[in-house]
C-alpha cells in the first residue's frame, strides 16, 4: 500500500511543478472535497429524507440554496483561490516541500492536532469579534443570512470574514512548513468537519456523539438560531475555549431541559 501511495505521489511531483500542486492543486482538493460533502445536505432538505435527524424544522428555499452555491464559486474563485496564490510564497520560505521521504503518520498526526489546537484558539476570539455590534453588522451578518444552516453555509461569508478567520486555519502550517500531503490532510479534515457543524443534521453517528469536547452540528445549530449578541458557541472544531470562557452557558442549559424532559418522557 505504501509503494502505490509514494507511487502515485511521485507521479505527481514528476508532472506538476510545487507552484501547480501547492496552489491549483490545493484548490481543486478543496473544491472536490467540499462540494462532494455539502450538496448531499441540499438533496437531503429538498427531498425530506432523514428528516428525524434534522436539527430544525425549517427548511431553507431553493431559491436561497442556489443564492448559497453561486456566491460561493465567487468567493472560492475570487477570493481563496488568489489567496492560495499570494500564499505560496510565505509556505516555501517557511519550508514547504513536496518531494519524497513522505512523512510519517506519526508527523502529520502531530502536527495536524497542533493545527486543531491554534485554529481553534484564534477562530475563537476572531469569531467572537466578530459577534461585536459593527463587525457584525458589516461582515459576520452575512454569514448568519441562514439561521438554518446546511453544509455547504460553513464557507458562505463576506470576503473580509474569510480572509480573516481563513488566517486562522493556515497559520499553523504557515508556522511549521508541513509536507504538502499533511497541508493537504489538514485541508480535507478542516473542510469535512465545517460542513458536518453546518450541516443541519446531528445523526447517531456525528463525530460529537464520540469525541470529547468535539462542537459538531448541535452545537453550532444553536449559535445560528439565537441574536447575534447572546448566541454564545463561538468555537470552530473542538469547544474548550467557550467552556474556559463561560460563553456556551445558555447551550448547556438548553441541553439539560432537554434531558430532563426526554427523562420524563420516558418515565411516563
Amino acid at each position: 500500500m505504501t509503494s502505490i501511495f509514494e507511487s502515485g505521489w511521485t507521479y505527481l511531483i514528476t508532472n506538476f511543478s510545487d507552484f501547480q500542486l501547492a496552489c491549483l492543486g490545493s484548490f481543486l482538493l478543496h473544491e472536490s472535497v467540499f462540494f462532494l460533502s455539502g450538496l448531499p445536505f441540499i438533496y437531503l432538505e429538498r427531498a425530506g429524507w432523514l428528516s428525524k435527524y434534522k436539527i430544525q424544522k425549517k427548511n431553507n428555499t431553493t431559491e436561497a440554496q442556489d443564492k448559497c452555491i453561486t456566491r460561493l464559486l465567487l468567493y472560492h474563485f475570487c477570493v481563496n483561490l488568489p489567496v492560495m496564490i499570494a500564499s505560496y510564497p510565505v509556505f516555501r520560505f517557511m519550508g514547504m516541500r513536496s518531494s519524497l521521504p513522505l512523512p510519517s503518520w506519526q508527523v502529520m498526526s502531530t502536527q495536524i492536532l497542533f493545527y486543531f489546537i491554534v485554529e481553534d484558539f484564534i477562530f475563537y476570539w476572531g469569531h467572537r469579534i466578530l459577534h461585536t455590534k459593527w463587525l457584525y453588522k458589516h461582515v459576520h451578518s452575512v454569514h448568519h443570512e441562514y439561521a438554518t444552516p446546511f453544509g455547504l453555509t460553513s464557507e458562505y461569508a463576506h470576503p473580509a470574514e474569510i480572509l480573516f478567520l481563513g488566517f486562522a486555519t493556515i497559520f499553523g502550517p504557515a508556522i511549521t512548513g508541513p509536507h504538502l500531503i499533511t497541508l493537504w490532510l489538514w485541508m480535507v479534515v478542516r473542510v469535512l468537519e465545517t460542513v458536518e457543524a453546518h450541516c443541519g443534521y446531528h445523526f447517531p453517528w456525528s463525530p460529537s456523539n464520540f469525541l470529547p469536547l468535539y462542537g459538531g452540528s448541535d452545537f453550532h445549530d444553536y449559535h445560528h438560531r439565537l441574536i447575534y449578541t447572546k448566541s454564545g458557541n463561538y468555537s470552530s472544531t473542538f469547544v474548550y475555549m467557550d467552556w474556559l470562557s463561560g460563553t456556551d452557558t445558555g447551550y448547556r442549559k438548553l441541553k439539560a431541559l432537554k434531558s430532563e424532559e426526554e427523562a420524563k418522557y420516558k418515565e411516563n
